[in-house]
């Protein structure tokens, strides 16, 4: 049974309205079990530096803790692929059975096209 854990810093600065939101994607969220990573796609924006931040629920549904350290990760709309990045987030390890909201940001350099719609899809 997959259980929704925030990350300690996301937990003491998450607004109320982002926390229910992300508890409620959460709770309809259909996950496969033993898929080891999917992602629930929350929303996305653009910072000041222009990069794309992807938020989105990471489920980890496999037996394994799993580790975000030397992974490439696509971000897809219904186009084709947006983004594309290697990632290297060392603190970012996903408990087995545990789910985590998590802000992927993406360079302005590994950039494709902007993203048409918030239901995009993150691959790895």
């Amino acid at each position: 049974m997959q259980k929704l854990i925030f990350h300690p810093k996301w937990d003491k600065t998450i607004s109320m309205k982002d926390r229910k939101l992300i508890e409620s994607r959460f709770a309809e969220a259909a996950v496969i079990e033993n898929q080891q990573i999917e992602f629930t796609p929350l929303w996305h924006a653009r910072n000041h530096k222009q990069e794309l931040l992807i938020t989105a629920i990471v489920h980890n549904t496999s037996k394994q803790p799993f580790s975000f350290h030397e992974r490439k990760i696509s971000y897809y709309d219904k186009e084709g692929k947006t983004a594309e990045h290697h990632f290297s987030i060392k603190s970012l390890i996903i408990e087995p059975h545990t789910s985590m909201p998590w802000t992927f940001i993406f360079p302005l350099n590994t950039i494709i096209k902007d993203p048409l719609h918030e239901k995009g899809k993150l691959k790895i």
